[in-house]
């Protein structure tokens, strides 16, 4: 039974994580959208509050809460509806705190920026998944890394790595663009795509399958070495109902290539999402 929850609580903070990076992404494009009429994501004014108001007014707070389908692990054919409750907060447009963990900018000049990471991997558990009896469960881990990001209008072009401390001790990679494009007074579309690299200790973890394990699971050996892990691709749209509550809507459609593709743990390479969530920015 303690596995079981352990995985419950696992699959929550993944939820968490893909959430909170996605719909905080949008906040800076509706922020943008202040050429006419009310502004849409203003803070309320602090001497409403005192000096508990001032520090709101340094702090760009959003809460909320929605739901998400997801596969039930990476490579599952099978889903999973998590419930994604979150809370995220920006500090002087610098320092951002959010469920997957803190960005910090170190590096601003004119459109590019250069930030320092600190996030977790969640790792894997068995339970997961009934394919992935034997397999045995990947420790969660500390996440160490930075972004590069060049703005050039409303594309932002990235790369960013980043490296585990613990867990599979793995490096991750990621490189590609978002667009964000303010459509109406009230409406923003966005659009990412991006190619995700993994050294061998992450590929190992997540899709090797060592003799120990072959022998537990009845899955074949396989050997998975560093290279391209997958492609992601993802639709949103953001609607601001008033100045404060915002809905949003994401699909996104990942493909496992490389040896992750061919690995026998993955019984299917396209990995789709979809998530539906209402946020509160005070």
């Amino acid at each position: 039974m303690f596995a079981k929850t352990g995985s419950v609580t696992l699959a929550f903070k993944a939820s968490l994580a893909v959430m909170a990076v996605s719909f905080w992404g949008c906040s800076g494009a509706l922020a943008a959208d202040t050429s006419s009429g009310e502004q849409l994501t203003a803070v309320p004014d602090p001497s409403r509050f005192g000096r508990i108001g001032e520090k709101l007014a340094e702090w760009h707070v959003v809460a909320g809460g929605g739901a998400m389908i997801e596969p039930e692990y990476e490579g599952s054919d099978k889903f999973k509806v998590t419930p994604v409750p979150f809370v995220s907060a920006t500090l002087f447009d610098t320092l951002t705190i959010d469920p997957t963990g803190a960005t910090l900018a170190v590096v601003e000049r004119d459109a590019f920026e250069l930030s320092a990471r600190l996030g977790y991997e969640l790792g894997r558990q068995e339970d997961d998944s009934d394919h992935l009896r034997g397999m045995g469960d990947i420790d969660f881990g500390a996440t160490v890394g930075a972004k590069a990001a060049v703005q050039l209008g409303p594309v932002e072009l990235f790369a960013l790595v980043d490296k585990t401390i613990g867990g599979s001790e793995g490096l991750v990679g990621r490189v590609g663009l978002e667009v964000a494009q303010p459509v109406s007074e009230r409406l923003v579309l966005g659009a990412s795509a991006s190619a995700v690299v993994a050294d061998e200790n992450h590929m190992q973890a997540y899709f090797g399958v060592s003799a120990e394990q072959a022998t537990r699971s009845g899955l074949a050996r396989f050997d998975a070495g560093a290279g391209l892990k997958r492609a992601d691709f993802s639709l949103s749209a953001t609607y601001s109902i008033n100045q404060n509550w915002i809905v949003r809507g994401e699909a996104q459609l990942g493909v496992l290539l490389g040896d992750a593709a061919d690995s026998p743990v993955v019984l299917e390479k396209l990995q789709p999402s979809a998530m539906l969530l209402v946020g509160y920015k005070f």
